[in-house]
């Protein structure tokens, strides 16, 4: 992958080594790495500097705009963040897009921190996340209709109004809607606070093995190591077809790169007081929050957890997925989430549990397509069964048919042949109230059977 890396090749005249990458510095995603690595350098600042930076921070008001119907809180203590590279595309962030009109989220990812902070998880979710759009205020007296769509929309439908702490509300709700976890915040940062703290440290090296050109991201790079600022740092951690496969997972993983050389560069700038001066005024300026988090002394607090985790407890993970045209041959830009994994992932984080990487991969995807579900009706109520089934069409299943079951009044279950287990599993862990699967030898072959009881929520995506 090409990055800010280098690995101890030279810059253009002679110039300094490309900064290591570490593995903390994963963490290190447009806003949160840099706030994490420097305010607490403002400790020692002058009273006026403090009060300046921390009159930068924008609150964004999320009460009353995320609605009801909202998932417990299963861990006490423990915190969801949720953290977003904001597309505006107001005032001079215009030019990377005039088609649109609406707030855009770039980057999208959920920071989670133990109860104890011994231990973080942050999981990117790809903008190309193909899943249910909940509906939201959208600051107009209007509310959205619930739909199917890429997970960024939500960032557009609630920001309708440029407001960013309505486009967050929305965000978190269908975040909350499909993962089962409760956030607690949010932080969102703007194209713009992300240059000028790249300006603020001269710029970052980067060594891309290829030229990278990409109109849409107004980026015309050549191979070799360069430093880069202003609209081509910019540009490179936003292009996506101008290199690799074009996909949002690899873009991803470039942020991640740049952004830790971005922080590695500018815990350098420490001893200088007017560059650290630079970086945290352009950080600060471009950050909304949630009212709760939004001064220095929270984002301190939260910068002094995170730095308290030791470097082998700090997991990095990207919501596990699959093309979707595996579900819909015609649909070749975005991906479905897979499950049982992203289920496995989401309710370990809502119990405040340390993840286990193994159990988030397959041999190969396990596209929803695939599995042949029948829909029974235990609920005694006229079309439950067909409800369900529509459901569970729309998030890709094969739907073999609907029937009443033998008995009413039981809890949901889903059952399935022996041999069919993990199938089952991708079905059960797809319900907003998920349930344990059982095999049985006298189940439909070849088909996952869900018995809809009176407890049933509704599936997932």
């Amino acid at each position: 992958m090409q990055g800010a890396q280098g690995r101890g090749r030279r810059g253009r005249g002679g110039g300094s080594t490309p900064v290591r990458l570490t593995r903390r510095g994963k963490f290190l995603v447009w806003t949160v790495g840099v706030l994490a690595v420097l305010l607490a350098g403002t400790g020692g600042a002058g009273a006026w500097i403090y009060r300046s930076l921390d009159g930068n921070i924008h609150a964004g008001d999320i009460d009353g705009k995320i609605g009801g119907d909202r998932p417990d809180n299963l861990s006490p203590g423990a915190l969801n963040i949720l953290v977003v590279g904001s597309d505006s595309r107001d005032g001079a962030n215009a030019k990377y897009g005039k088609d649109l009109d609406t707030m855009q989220s770039d980057t999208l990812m959920v920071l989670h921190l133990s109860a104890d902070r011994k231990w973080g998880t942050v999981v990117s979710m790809p903008r190309d996340s193909w899943v249910p759009i909940a509906a939201c205020d959208r600051g107009d007296g209007t509310t959205s209709a619930p739909h199917r769509a890429k997970i960024n929309e939500a960032f557009a439908i609630g920001g309708l109004k440029g407001d960013v702490g309505g486009a967050a509300a929305c965000t978190i709700r269908t975040i909350e809607q499909n993962t089962g976890l409760r956030i607690d915040h949010f932080m969102s940062v703007d194209f713009q606070g992300f240059k000028g703290m790249v300006n603020a440290v001269d710029g970052i090296e980067v060594c891309p093995e290829q030229a990278m050109r990409d109109e849409k991201a107004h980026l015309d790079l050549a191979a070799g190591c360069q430093t880069v600022k202003d609209e081509e740092a910019l540009g490179y951690v936003r292009t996506r077809y101008s290199v690799g496969d074009g996909s949002d997972i690899g873009r991803i993983g470039r942020q991640q790169e740049f952004m830790e050389a971005l922080a590695a560069k500018a815990r350098k700038k420490l001893t200088s007081p007017g560059a650290m001066y630079g970086v945290l005024d352009s950080a600060t300026k471009s950050v909304t929050t949630d009212p709760k988090l939004a001064g220095i002394k929270p984002l301190t607090s939260l910068a002094s957890d995170i730095r308290g985790i030791a470097s082998d407890r700090l997991v990095f993970l990207t919501v596990p997925s699959y093309p979707r045209e595996l579900d819909v041959p015609a649909d070749k830009a975005n991906v479905s989430w897979q499950y049982p994994q992203a289920q496995d992932l989401f309710t370990a984080l809502a119990r405040d549990e340390e993840v286990d990487k193994k159990r988030l991969t397959t041999p190969a995807p396990l596209a929803a397509r695939t599995i042949s579900v029948q829909a029974l009706n235990g609920t005694g109520k006229a079309g439950a069964a067909a409800a369900a089934a529509e459901q569970l069409r729309l998030a890709g299943y094969s739907v073999a048919g609907t029937a009443n079951a033998g008995e009413t009044g039981g809890k949901t279950s889903v059952t399935c042949p022996p041999g069919l287990e993990e199938q089952a599993r991708a079905v059960a862990q797809r319900l907003r109230n998920p349930v344990k699967p059982r095999a049985d030898a006298e189940a439909a072959p070849g088909v996952v059977t869900l018995t809809i009881g009176a407890d049933f929520e509704g599936v997932r995506g």
